[in-house]
């Protein structure tokens, strides 16, 4: 099953981090497991409430100081967090220099309480959020994607809705924003 919600921004996500060539890169998860589909040099998943990102940087019991990233993920979890400016600020804290942050967020889908749904982004908000985080303009790409016809099966009782080829309208409409997604890099 491919939900529909995700059918154009999880190919265009896969190839933004195929590019930074997977198997050279030490990576993090934020309580979800996206990144298990990549060939990483190393993985880790720091899942919550075990680990809340709200709280802090995730630091090495070793060194006393912040774990240090080539990439740190985020999917489908910062609309849910409490604090998102101060989570993403301790993931900027997490990343090497040069490492980056992907991060992909709903815009017009379903309150979705697991357990809190407090916030959304569209591509220029998604943005314009990391900036205020630290992360430098000119070092953020950002997306958007969605349609009236994915709006409208947003609605539909069971949710996600299922991404049928046949009868879904997948184009664009940048006025009717479903999901946003974005990399940040590290200066």
């Amino acid at each position: 099953m491919v939900s529909l919600n995700r059918v154009i921004m999880g190919p265009a996500s896969r190839k933004m981090i195929q590019d930074l060539e997977p198997q050279r890169l030490k990576a993090a998860e934020i309580s979800g497991h996206y990144g298990e589909q990549f060939d990483f040099k190393s993985y880790e998943q720091f899942r919550y409430p075990e680990y809340d990102i709200c709280a802090g940087p995730y630091i090495d019991p070793e060194t006393g100081k912040p774990r240090k990233f080539d990439l740190i993920l985020a999917n489908q979890v910062w609309e849910h967090l409490d604090r998102p400016y101060l989570a993403t600020k301790h993931v900027r804290q997490m990343l090497k220099k040069g490492g980056k942050f992907w991060v992909a967020v709903p815009f017009f889908v379903p309150f979705h309480a697991a357990p809190m749904d407090n916030s959304r982004w569209s591509a220029r908000g998604l943005k314009n959020f990391l900036i205020e985080c630290g992360f430098e303009e000119d070092l953020i790409q950002s997306f958007q994607w969605g349609n009236r016809h994915v709006a409208q099966r947003n609605l539909e009782e069971k949710w996600p809705p299922e991404y049928d080829e046949v009868t879904d309208d997948i184009e664009d409409d940048p006025m009717m924003p479903i999901c946003a997604w974005a990399m940040a890099e590290r200066s």
